[in-house]
């Protein structure tokens, strides 16, 4: 196993595979240099987790939200890589 381990636990009952995907995608595209293995885990009972190196850091349940792709990179960026840039992304909403 290559460390970080970032997994995307999601629901095939509630058919999220293409959202997880998506996720993946995102987040291989702007941590390229920085994940060492990225792993999708099929599961139940509207799961939707995103964890890393074991540790959860995002939980659809606890939420009660899915994630905005800009916030996840922002949690796994300042998990694994907290010098790294993340461009537009990491610019604040006015209207927070």
């Amino acid at each position: 196993m290559k460390e970080p381990r970032i997994e995307i636990e999601y629901c095939t009952q509630c058919n999220w595979l293409l959202r997880a995907t998506w996720m993946s995608q995102e987040l291989l595209t702007t941590f390229a240099q920085e994940i060492g293995e990225l792993s999708l885990i099929p599961g139940k009972g509207g799961i939707l987790e995103v964890r890393v190196s074991g540790e959860l850091v995002f939980s659809r349940k606890k939420e009660g939200r899915f994630p905005e792709m800009k916030e996840l990179k922002q949690i796994i960026r300042d998990k694994i890589a907290p010098e790294k840039s993340l461009g537009h992304s990491d610019k604040k909403d006015n209207n927070l």
